[in-house]
């Protein structure tokens, strides 16, 4: 089978600029697994060309000529909730990095990589496909839990594994499963707008959620003012109480003190003023 593959090439210097240079090279699939001579030979001869078409060449032969690998690894991992198109996408570029970096005095290619190949994947998994981003511990916990209530499940006259049953198969502390249970809720997440299981009323996952208690901000202002209410004078403090707490009238509180409603009213906008200020200077402070 022939394969044709096309690349781009920067125009050489004195070459127009606005054109397009397309360089097709044309690469005959061998079998797989290639022999290590060949292999080899091809590898010594890419490292030893320049940028060029004769490079981009050489280079997507061994491409085509690893690709099986690649694609046989990608499907070790077909049962972890990933498309194998999408994994094999992955395990074609971790290919490609194992070809640029690959040094061909230092042994076999397969050797390197299979490694960098699974790596790839591996990667991929721990960091794309995650919908919540956890540890990284916490992800391998995961995956041996999930491997190990599979292979539980699949035992003759199984149940299914409980946590004391995972902790046993794996060596894992139960604390370590039950983690690793947990994290398996993580790997996607639910819309809000999703209907609750359990509920036939048309009840969306957004209706269990808690709403914001404004009685949380008036707390919290009452706590910053208490400091600077401490510090008024007592006839202050008083005017405040009754006007806030016993809801008295300025002219009542003025008949009350044997004072004018308008000297109650000023004493009672200084106040309010100074522990505000004294609270705001407090909130930028911090």
């Amino acid at each position: 089978m022939v394969f044709n593959l096309t690349a781009v090439r920067a125009p050489a210097p004195g070459e127009d600029p606005s054109t397009t240079h397309t360089l097709t090279a044309v690469a005959v699939r061998r079998p797989y697994p290639p022999s290590p001579a060949g292999a080899a030979a091809l590898f010594t001869h890419l490292r030893a060309l320049n940028d060029g078409p004769d490079q981009e060449a050489v280079r997507g032969e061994l491409i085509i000529l690893w690709l099986p690998m690649a694609h046989r690894i990608a499907r070790r991992f077909h049962d972890r909730g990933e498309a194998m198109e999408d994994l094999q996408q992955v395990a074609a570029l971790g290919l490609v990095k194992a070809i640029d970096r690959f040094d061909p005095t230092r042994g076999a290619f397969e050797s390197y990589a299979i490694p960098t190949i699974t790596g790839e994947i591996r990667r991929h998994f721990r960091d794309r496909t995650w919908a919540l981003r956890v540890p990284r511990r916490i992800q391998e916990l995961r995956n041996e839990v999930r491997t190990a209530q599979r292979e539980l499940s699949e035992l003759p006259g199984s149940h299914e594994p409980t946590v004391a049953d995972v902790a046993a198969h794996t060596g894992l502390a139960e604390n370590d499963v039950v983690a690793g249970m947990e994290a398996m809720a993580s790997y996607k997440t639910l819309s809000l707008d999703a209907e609750l299981a359990f509920d036939s009323n048309g009840y969306h996952l957004s209706d269990t959620v808690g709403r914001i208690d404004a009685g949380y901000d008036l707390a919290i202002d009452r706590e910053a003012a208490k400091k600077e209410l401490r510090q008024l004078p007592e006839r202050d403090k008083a005017i405040l109480y009754m006007r806030f707490f016993e809801d008295m009238t300025q002219s009542r509180i003025a008949e009350k003190l044997d004072v004018s409603q308008m000297h109650v009213c000023r004493l009672i906008a200084r106040s309010c003023a100074r522990v505000r200020e004294a609270a705001m200077e407090s909130d930028r402070a911090s």
